[in-house]
Order: structure tokens, then sequence, then C-alpha cells
């Protein structure tokens, strides 16, 4: 019984996604300023079926080189996620940052690529700590400012709107999981695999909190 649940949760990172997913096709329209999340759970549900596919069968199969590790989907993964979230705060919050905004973004960008001139994109042995780190942190940021915007409105119903759901969702992901990615590689390196692997089942608890986060908005959404 143990070892069906420890499956299930090996793979929720897929059917996890499936729960916004249904919502969303039983919705007709939902407000554009939702569109970035849709893209996002586009995008990471054929990289997550992919991911959990080579991590479950490459041992037993002769894969091509780039399904021998999937590390590297976490990386595209990460990207993906924080380019579409971070559209999705500056449609639902278009005041943040201000004049600040497109250098903010910039000086972003240009820390994911010189982190890749140092570090290896497609390193067999994990994902990229500092990457999935530094998008938790950006993402918290953004999470934080969002709850300050709305503190300082008058409107009073906001914790009704789907955007406070899918932000509440997004927060309690990346305040769970930046110190772990943070300090993911150095446990690898330092052979602390069991950690890891017994950790890995609580990020897998709070992503599958994220999309049931981000189904209640497409609910709220078709409610509005």
């Amino acid at each position: 019984m143990v070892a069906i649940i420890y499956k299930i949760l090996d793979w929720s990172e897929v059917w996890a996604l499936l729960i916004p997913l249904v919502f969303l096709l039983q919705t007709k329209k939902q407000p554009t300023y939702l569109t970035p999340v849709i893209v996002y759970l586009c995008i990471a549900l054929p990289l997550n079926i992919l991911t959990d596919f080579i991590a479950d069968f490459r041992k037993d199969y002769n894969f091509p080189w780039w399904m021998e590790t999937n590390n590297y989907l976490y990386n595209l993964h990460s990207i993906g996620r924080l380019f579409c979230f971070a559209v999705f705060f500056n449609r639902a919050n278009p005041s943040f940052l201000g004049r600040y905004k497109v250098g903010f973004y910039v000086a972003s960008l240009l820390v994911i690529i010189i982190n890749f001139t140092v570090e290896n994109f497609f390193r067999e042995n994990s994902f990229s700590s500092f990457l999935l780190a530094f998008e938790s942190a950006i993402l918290l940021f953004h999470c934080l400012q969002f709850y300050l915007t709305k503190l300082q409105e008058e409107e009073t119903d906001w914790k009704q709107q789907p955007d406070f759901w899918i932000v509440t969702g997004l927060s309690i992901y990346v305040t769970f999981n930046f110190f772990y990615f943070l300090f993911y590689t150095t446990l690898i390196d330092n052979k602390h695999i069991q950690f890891v692997m017994s950790m890995w089942y609580l990020h897998n608890i709070t992503y599958i909190i994220l999309c049931i986060f981000i189904a209640k908005a497409f609910y709220a959404a078709r409610h509005d």
C-alpha cells in the first residue's frame, strides 16, 4: 500500500496538472490575464510526462542520448514557469515595478544566461539548483508585491478573485521549495540521496496544492 502511494506521488507532477485542466475544459472563457497560466499548464504537462517517463524507464530501455537524463527538462520547466507567471503577474498587476520593470526582467534573464555559462544545462546528476532557487525567489517577490498591492486597494472582495487563488497556491509552492532547491545539488553531490528523495515527495505535495489552487481560480473566474 505504501509503495502504491509513493508511485502515485511520483507521477503527481503529471496527474495534478489534469485537475486545473479539467476545470478549464468545463469553462467557456477565462479572463485574459489568466492566459499565461493556461499556457504554463499546456507546457508543463508534456514536459512532466516526459520527465517522469524517463525517470521510470531509462534503466530498462536503451533511450537516445537526450533521454538519458531528465534534469534538463526540469531546467526548461523552471524557465517556462518563470516566464509564464511573470507575464501573469504583469497582467494582473500592471503597475508592478513601474519604470524599472524592463530592467528587472532583463537583469533576471542575464542572470540565467550567465548561470549556464558556468553550469552545464544538461548536467546528469541534478537539475540546476541555482536556477530553480532563483525562479522561486523571483516568483516569491512577485507574490509578496501582489499581496501588498491588494492590501492597499479599497476593494474588499479581492480574496474571492481568481488571481488571489493562483498567487496563494504559488506562494505555498515557492516558499516551501526555495531552500530545498537551493541546496539540492549540494545534497546530491554529498550523497544525501535518501534525504533528497524523501523531500521530493513533499515537493510533489506542494505542487498538487498549486494545481488545486489554480483549479479553484478557474472555478472562481467562471462564477465572476
